[in-house]
């Protein structure tokens, strides 16, 4: 069973980073549910005392990710259609196939949203300008805790690897 444990937590760690960027997956959350089923494990203790920061951490960021793009929007003077834009553009940069979609998706996507909402060009662009920073900001924090919690994951499986793998031994 801790065989099992690990794999899906170890899977869970990788989407835990992939959701970093796919706005569908919350990073954070998803990583630490990977380092809860490996304390789960009956060859590693629990430890409550890594498992509550961690978990305080991956809630803290999964709140921001939602406040960050939007005081990124409204100090660059974006509005709620530039903020719709942004996010469906980076679902359209996501599934193209284009280098740095992902990146130029939300942006194009605010300012198209911005003009759509009767701004004009100077203005629309100094919001998805604001928008782009607000993602990359939020995605850029979110990745930082999907990767520390990896290297939390890692370490306690390496401490731990000779009761986790004991049928190798």
């Amino acid at each position: 069973m801790d065989i099992a444990l690990l794999i899906i937590g170890f899977i869970l760690m990788f989407v835990g980073i992939l959701g970093s960027f796919l706005p569908i997956l919350p990073g954070p959350p998803i990583s630490w549910l990977g380092l809860f089923l490996l304390f789960l494990t009956e060859s590693v203790p629990d430890d409550w005392w890594v498992l509550g920061p961690t978990l305080a951490v991956a809630i803290l960021v999964f709140a921001l990710d939602y406040i960050i793009p939007a005081i990124g929007t409204k100090k660059f003077g974006g509005t709620k259609a530039g903020m719709i834009g942004a996010t469906i553009g980076l679902i359209l940069g996501i599934l193209a196939p284009i280098p740095g979609g992902i990146i130029i998706g939300p942006f194009f996507g605010a300012f198209i949203g911005e003009l759509s909402n009767k701004a004009d060009n100077k203005t629309a662009a100094k919001a998805a300008f604001g928008s782009l920073l607000g993602f990359l900001t939020g995605a850029f924090l979110k990745f930082m805790v999907a990767v520390v919690f990896m290297g939390i994951f890692v370490s306690t499986v390496w401490e731990y690897r000779a009761a986790l793998f004991s049928f190798f031994y």
